[in-house]
């Protein structure tokens, strides 16, 4: 966990609500050291990080607005939001966790829109025998990791494990499954550890695997050095892959992957302005970039 130098009256404010949700861990926050000016906070799903940050640097090029980003899975953040966390933006992984801010008041739905969608996919660590997975009905995972186990988000929680438990329910798959799951806190968590060879297969977002890529030196903030090896492709010269895409689930296999996006009830003035960011061309090919697909006609 990392947290740079925020406004200490909006950093004590998360770190409380973080406390009292018991979920101190699952807190990232990126931005560089901020000077006094105007600024605001973005809590985001884990998934959109590495394109968010980007797109944060330009917003803030553009705007002279700090954006201090937090990271973390939808459901925490939202329950942090719901204890009292800062926060002007936020960002979910699924509609599930936004409703349950639309419920508790504690977005404006007037500024909810669905931004993005996202793929759901099989990963395996870069050395693995297994390189490409025919992913449909009577699929047989708990065979394909045979003695390790199968590394996702929170089935109970969070966003892309409830995604992957729709899809290993919907194949036939999930009874056997069930046993060898190994529940991170997010899906970046569960990226990390098929990286490092703690499960044989993971599933994740195609944006994770894609983003992956992105973690090299410049950007030191990242959770891991990662890159992604995709079936029938070579790695680039000198990079050294940690994991690799192995198959796809159908899109029909679990409901469909959006992310809304809302400003909060206590937004600041400058919200509007980064939500319309969101929505411009300059953002629209930054995250497809990173493999989203943007659900919006971009605004100029």
């Amino acid at each position: 966990m990392q947290f740079d130098r925020l406004d200490p009256a909006e950093l004590v404010s998360l770190l409380l609500a973080a406390i009292a949700g018991g979920s101190l861990y699952a807190i990232v926050v990126t931005s560089p050291p901020l000077p006094q000016g105007k600024h605001i906070t973005v809590l985001a799903a884990a998934s959109m990080q590495n394109a968010l940050d980007d797109i944060n640097a330009a917003f803030t090029k553009s705007t002279d607005v700090k954006v201090i980003a937090g990271y973390a899975a939808s459901s925490a953040l939202i329950k942090q939001i719901a204890q009292g966390a800062a926060a002007d933006v936020f960002a979910s992984a699924n509609l599930e966790w936004m409703d349950f801010g639309s419920r508790r008041k504690l977005i404006k739905d007037d500024t909810r829109v669905n931004l993005l969608g996202n793929q759901l996919v099989l990963i395996a660590p870069k050395d693995s025998k297994l390189d490409s997975v025919a992913i449909g009905p009577n699929l047989d995972l708990a065979k394909l990791a045979g003695n390790g186990s199968i590394a996702v988000g929170d089935v109970r929680e969070v966003p892309v494990g409830k995604y992957a438990k729709a899809a290993l329910e919907k194949l036939g798959a999930w009874q056997a499954a069930a046993p060898k799951l190994a529940m991170a806190i997010n899906t970046r968590v569960a990226l990390t550890m098929v990286a490092r060879g703690e499960a044989p297969l993971g599933i994740v977002y195609t944006t994770d695997a894609n983003g992956a890529r992105y973690c090299g030196d410049r950007r030191p903030r990242c959770v891991e050095n990662l890159d992604v090896l995709r079936p029938g492709q070579s790695a680039a010269a000198g990079v050294t892959p940690s994991v690799k895409i192995i198959g796809t689930f159908p899109a029909d296999s679990h409901p469909a992957i959006v992310y809304p996006v809302a400003g909060t009830l206590t937004a600041k003035p400058e919200a509007v302005d980064y939500l319309a960011y969101l929505r411009s061309t300059t953002a629209k090919a930054i995250f497809e970039q990173y493999g989203f697909t943007f659900l919006l006609q971009p605004a100029s």
